[in-house]
This record gives C-alpha cells, sequence and structure tokens, in this order.
C-alpha cells in the first residue's frame, strides 16, 4: 500500500533535497515573528524569579500521564510563566543569531509561534494571546467572548480545551525551518512539537497540574480562529494544562 504519508517520507529523504535558500545565502528570517501594532502586551514574571518547578525528575516522569479533566482552580500568572518557559523560554540568543531554548530544535531553528488560550488564569483576561518568547510576555492576539468556543470547535470540538486552565497551541512559522532545511523541514518541526509538548507535560506535573496533547484538529478552522493563513504558519500541535482533580 501506497499513500500520502508513504510519500511524503520518500520525497523528504535527504537524497531528494535541493540547495537550501540558507546555502544559497539568502537572508536568514527573524527569529521570531514580530509584535503587531496597537497590541497589548502583558509582561510575564521573569523565569529566574520563579519559585516553581522543584521537584524530583523521576517522580514527576512516573507521575506524568495525559490529563482531559481539570479542576476548577486557576493558575496563576507566575504558573503560566513557568510553564511557557518550560516549553519554549529562550535562554540565550547568540551571535549566528539563534535562540537557545529550554527544548531542543534542529538546527536551533525553533520554528514556533506558540498562542495561549487563557481559560482560568488569575489576573488574565480570557482569550486568546501570543507567547513573546524572546521578552518572555504575552501579547493579546483576540479577547472576543467567543474565542474558546472557536478554537475549541477547531480542536475537533474537545471540550477540555475550553474546560482547563490553559491551551497551548505550537504554530509552525513555515520559511523559518524551511530556509535551512528546505522539505525536509517539514518533518523537523514536527519532531520539535513533541520536545515542546512533552517539556509542558512535565513542568504541568511538577506544579501539580497535568496536561494532554492533541492531534486531533481541524487545520483550517483552527488556523482561522488562531487568525495564521494555514501555509506560511499553521497549527502543528496543541497541549491543553490545567491543576488536576
Amino acid at each position: 500500500m501506497r499513500g500520502i504519508g508513504k510519500e511524503f517520507m520518500d520525497k523528504t529523504r535527504y537524497k531528494h533535497m535541493e540547495e537550501s535558500d540558507q546555502s544559497k545565502g539568502l537572508p536568514q528570517p527573524p527569529l521570531e515573528l514580530p509584535q503587531e501594532e496597537g497590541q497589548m502586551v502583558i509582561a510575564l514574571p521573569r523565569p529566574e524569579k520563579l519559585a516553581l518547578g522543584h521537584a524530583d525528575l523521576r517522580e514527576v516522569i512516573e507521575g506524568r500521564r495525559s490529563v482531559r479533566a481539570y479542576s476548577e482552580e486557576p493558575f496563576t500568572v507566575e504558573e503560566l510563566s513557568w510553564l511557557l518557559w518550560a516549553c519554549q523560554g529562550v535562554k540565550d540568543i547568540v551571535k549566528r543569531p539563534a535562540t537557545l531554548r529550554t527544548v531542543p530544535s534542529a538546527g536551533a531553528r525553533h520554528p514556533f509561534e506558540t498562542y495561549v488560550l487563557v481559560n482560568n488564569v488569575e489576573g488574565l483576561t480570557k482569550g486568546l494571546y501570543r507567547f513573546l518568547a524572546s521578552e518572555h510576555k504575552l501579547a493579546a492576539v483576540n479577547l472576543d467572548d467567543d474565542i474558546a468556543d472557536r478554537v475549541t470547535e477547531g480542536c475537533y470540538k474537545q471540550r477540555f480545551v475550553k474546560d482547563c486552565a490553559a491551551a497551548f497551541i505550537f504554530t509552525a512559522d513555515l520559511y523559518r525551518m524551511y530556509w535551512r532545511y528546505g522539505e525536509r523541514g517539514y518533518r523537523y518541526m514536527h519532531l520539535d512539537a513533541g520536545h515542546a509538548s512533552q517539556n509542558l507535560y512535565l513542568a504541568a506535573e511538577a506544579i501539580g497540574g497535568g496536561a494532554c496533547a492533541i492531534g486531533a484538529f481541524y487545520d483550517e478552522l483552527l488556523n482561522r480562529a488562531l487568525g495564521i493563513d494555514g501555509e506560511n504558519q499553521f497549527t502543528v500541535y496543541v497541549t491543553t494544562t490545567g491543576k488536576k482533580q
């Protein structure tokens, strides 16, 4: 049997790779998408000042499981800051330039823009935000009353997307990875998503929370809810988080 999946694996092998835009001397894309003019930006508690996440690694790994039912207890802003740092935090910006983050990425390309659907976080208005990783801030994207319903609809109508404290949506800025790796980069973006989501699982477990990764979503609906085009930037993975019941 040969289907689109096998064709993808074949066509993204090294033997089919063409000269990359990096090799051609084309300029590197920005490390992060720019903040939109007029966006409300919220500074998060700095990760180095957070007294969170100090837990026994073995216990955290053994306790990790997918959690789809959450308590009504909200996350604090400090806890949300910790989770964002754990899954996409920038530790350093080196002169290549490249960001060094809390998760690995092929060639340190780090293609993700992380959106957060805030449902139950103390001190934050419910709505959709984008994580400005290099500044460790949140930018408001959509604070409409129906945005949680629209994101949930895009996530295969899975109710816990709206019931969790915060849902993390990892979207790929395609050219950031494609510039170096061409078609092979599509593989790497999906591998990178696993790194980010697993860190999120462990970070949530370390603060008495839980997480659940979601691969079942309607691409068009979810991308539209986020306000992205679905081609140059598109959703790769979703992970819900919240306090355990």
